[in-house]
């Protein structure tokens, strides 16, 4: 199983499922050590696309809101609990708030999500770089955006607020791929 062939411009190597078993045959299956694509185009793009980026962000903003709602709503319902209350009224309390908070607060993440991988993707787009300063500038501007309603002041805090996380992130992000060797 340890051996490699040179086939073309490709390294692969040879899976044997039945060496030790003594089989007389030979080469089974030859493995690619590489990532295949189904065009060469793919394999010289880096990123995400602005799709995929769509996705991941929202479903990510999503899930973590839906968990961080559904506990803080769980909090709430073991608090809101009285002291005449069966358990299983106890139980259904605790389920639906933490039920209705972790809907609240995963659509509330998860559009916050969507507009930063709009943002992001159009400021890669219009810099023609991808770098830590655009995914800084995405967090600005999707934090001046989700509060633009309440006011200018509220959008300027919560902009900076969005900059400021966003450039935590990726800052950590470079440090964890540094220092944490995987």
């Amino acid at each position: 199983m340890a051996d490699w062939n040179e086939h073309s411009d490709r390294k692969t190597r040879v899976y044997h499922p039945y060496q030790d078993l003594n089989v007389p045959i030979q080469n089974l299956y030859n493995l690619p050590t590489s990532p295949e694509y189904l065009f060469d185009e793919e394999a010289v793009v880096q990123r995400r696309t602005w799709g995929q980026n769509l996705t991941y962000y929202s479903g990510c903003g999503y899930l973590a809101g839906a968990v961080a709602g559904a506990a803080k709503g769980s909090v709430e319902g073991l608090k809101a609990a009285e002291p005449g209350d069966t358990m299983k009224l106890r139980i259904n309390r605790v389920l639906n708030s933490g039920g209705h908070i972790g809907r609240r607060y995963g659509n509330s993440f998860g559009i916050v999500g969507l507009i930063f991988a709009g943002l992001e993707s159009g400021i890669v787009y219009m810099r023609d770089k991808d770098d830590s300063l655009s995914s800084v500038l995405a967090g600005l501007g999707t934090g001046a955006l989700y509060r633009a309603a309440s006011g200018p002041r509220s959008a300027a805090i919560a902009g900076a607020i969005g900059g400021l996380a966003a450039g935590l992130a990726v800052g950590s992000k470079h440090v964890f791929k540094r220092y944490v060797p995987i």
